[in-house]
């Protein structure tokens, strides 16, 4: 079994998931901020992506972890690194919760993660699949370094691919 890391930023505290953090994610997505990611979802699915999220551990040595404020405890959203038969290759994704939105939270989370799936992980490909509409979202990917790939391989065909950089 895989031990889920914990990985420290200036700050945030990017940790495991627990039960406590689903009541937030369950309204995120079935709301319809989740549009960009196929939602808004039913419960049941949401359910169903969040012990994706942390089962992903186990079976691929990579997954979720959610953001948390240092001081405060609060969390903000997560960051997680997808992959399996649904994934052309290993994607890093990234969801902050709407009071933490336009604080730099997700970049600093989706760098940190970044770093981790490139130096502990060993991964050879790191991309982002984004949904055209979702301007934050691509904007962001560019800020991490990534550039559009747009011979690459998606889930979604209409999906835009940023491949990232190895740092």
């Amino acid at each position: 079994m895989t031990e889920i890391p914990t990985i420290e930023t200036e700050r945030l505290i990017l940790r495991p998931p627990g039960t406590e953090d689903w009541p937030s994610y369950a309204e995120l997505m079935s709301s319809a901020r989740a549009i960009y990611m196929g939602g808004p979802f039913s419960t049941r699915d949401a359910w169903g992506m969040f012990c994706h999220d942390v089962a992903q551990w186990t079976l691929m040595g990579h997954g979720a972890l959610m953001l948390e404020a240092r001081g405060s405890g609060q969390c903000l959203g997560q960051v997680g690194i997808n992959h399996g038969p649904l994934f052309p290759e290993h994607e890093l994704g990234w969801l902050v919760y709407p009071e933490a939105e336009g604080r730099g939270y997700a970049y600093e989370a989706a760098r940190a993660l970044r770093d981790w799936a490139f130096t502990k992980r060993r991964l050879e490909t790191l991309v982002s699949y984004i949904d055209p509409r979702n301007g934050r979202s691509r904007r962001l990917a560019e800020r991490l370094g990534a550039v559009l790939d747009t011979a690459a391989p998606r889930q979604d065909p209409d999906d835009l691919v940023y491949r990232h950089p190895k740092p």
